[in-house]
């Protein structure tokens, strides 16, 4: 294909030129499509939400992993006091306590994620006066009771490790939940952006076609002046004038609405003059199908989130097995306990604890309970897989259909370059012969209105060649035109500012 580099230089230039100059010495903030997207990954609503559901399972996440370590606590009872009538029922008299009291414990608990137990350390200290008129008896000193215990569920699956990888998917997925929505972000700032170019060059067009239309009117008139021509043709030609004029005012309106709405995507000022400055020369790209398919397939993060699905359909298939399971316990708790009137004599006569516990919970009759969750359980995984398996054909087919429509844009683009070239040819021949007396203004008319037709046409092409450009990079998360990977690029979205 034959590359048109200076036409391209020319009406970019061009294009800076008329629109600087019609914009009343206002300074302007120029945009290229890189700085829309950065402008729009800060400031897009759809981006903020996600950054701040990220952002809340990230500490989710952090949250679990710190309660997976050492919890030390320390429980303080200042000031305990009672004064009680109470009735004896084994020396069938009625008596009166009165205790004042002051502990504090302090613990550490230890979840140990690899069997779902708990080691837990406990030092409890206090000090007690007690006094009762059913005895004699009264106690006034310390006591110190340390305590080491271990509770480990049996027989069940490991919550506490299950728990921790449910966050850590639920993390992982709104990090690709946000890297899927910056890239939407960046095809729908793309598409506006395009949208805007055009609109720019429909502009200059149109003030092209009305330069021509004011040339034409001109030129009808000096020979109307001389008697060369009948005064209708002049009256034909102003009209054409004034309605050329017209679309300019209409396109400029159009222009600054689609500004407007851009400068809200982008979160700036409606106050604030832009205009967009584009590159739309047209490179063959060489695309190898096939490698764009597999690179796809083994990078999208589509495909990442549905294998996420089946995992944690495998977790569900686990808890619903669960339901009125057999399952058991065991907590084996040994202590010193040691009390005495002076804090140095606690353990000078010290009492051993102990204390060892297993239960089992057996379930009887559930009614069908379990197998009827389990076969729900099952149905929901089978769906997440065929889910996965149709995200990966739908992949396949929209490369397949992005890959045919870049070669159909380059032929078209040929084509249409051609039509422009062909219509500025017989504008300026039918010109000519309006020039010497040989055309109506009205068969001009529609000379000039095909040449307007096809430079909008090729702009479009052009403009469709790099949004389909665009779409296999995301697609595949790979830049053919640059040769690179844009994995990378990805991942950056993922970080929170």
């Amino acid at each position: 294909m034959k590359i048109n580099f200076k036409q391209m230089k020319k009406v970019l230039i061009g294009l800076c030129l008329v629109l600087l100059s019609s914009l009343s010495g206002n300074a302007q903030r120029l945009m290229t499509l890189q700085q829309s997207v950065d402008e729009a990954l800060k400031n897009s609503p759809q981006i903020v939400r996600m950054r701040l559901g990220l952002e809340r399972t990230r500490e989710l996440l952090i949250a679990q992993r710190a309660a997976l370590r050492s919890n030390f606590r320390l429980n303080l009872n200042p000031y305990i006091y009672s004064n009680n009538r109470q009735y004896d029922e084994f020396n069938q008299q009625w008596f009166t306590s009165e205790s004042t009291q002051s502990n504090g414990t302090f613990s550490v608990r230890q979840p140990v994620i690899w069997t779902d137990g708990t080691i837990s350390l406990e030092n409890t200290f206090g000090y007690r006066d007690n006094y009762s008129t059913s005895s004699a008896n009264s106690f006034e000193g310390f006591s110190n009771n340390l305590r080491l215990s271990i509770d480990q569920p049996l027989f069940t699956y490991n919550r506490t490790k299950m728990t921790l990888k449910e966050l850590e998917f639920d993390h992982e997925n709104a990090k690709l939940n946000y890297a899927l929505e910056a890239l939407n972000v960046e095809r729908q700032i793309t598409q506006y952006f395009y949208q805007i170019y055009q609109k720019q060059m429909e502009l200059i067009t149109s003030r092209e076609e009305y330069a021509n239309r004011r040339k034409s009117f001109e030129i009808i008139s000096n020979k109307v002046e001389a008697g060369l021509t009948a005064k209708e043709e002049m009256l034909q030609a102003e009209l054409d004038m004034m309605t050329s004029q017209s679309t300019v005012q209409n396109n400029e309106v159009e222009l600054e609405n689609i500004k407007d709405n851009f400068k809200q995507m982008l979160g700036l000022p409606l106050s604030e003059e832009l205009m967009v400055i584009a590159e739309v020369s047209v490179l063959p790209v060489d695309i190898d199908l096939s490698m764009a398919t597999n690179f796809a397939l083994a990078n999208r993060m589509e495909i990442r989130q549905r294998q996420i699905d089946i995992e944690t359909g495998q977790f569900e298939l686990i808890k619903t097995n669960a339901t009125n399971e057999f399952k058991g316990n065991l907590n084996v708790s040994v202590g010193l306990f040691g009390e005495n009137e002076k804090i140095k004599g606690i353990y000078d006569n010290p009492n051993d604890n102990e204390d060892i516990r297993f239960s089992l919970e057996i379930p009887l009759f559930d009614w069908g309970e379990k197998k009827a969750r389990m076969r729900a359980a099952e149905a929901s995984l089978q769906t997440s897989e065929y889910n996965l398996q149709d995200e990966q054909k739908t992949i396949r087919l929209d490369i397949r259909k992005i890959d045919r429509s870049i070669k159909n844009a380059l032929i078209q683009i040929d084509i249409a370059r051609k039509n422009e070239e062909n219509a500025k040819l017989t504008y300026e021949i039918n010109l000519e012969k309006y020039r010497n007396g040989d055309l109506t203004s009205m068969d001009l008319n529609l000379f000039q209105n095909q040449l307007t037709q096809k430079k909008n046409a090729l702009t479009a092409e052009l403009i469709s060649y790099k949004l389909e450009l665009l779409n296999m990079k995301l697609q595949t998360l790979y830049d053919f035109e640059q040769q690179r990977s844009i994995i990378d690029d990805v991942m950056k979205y993922e970080m929170i500012q």
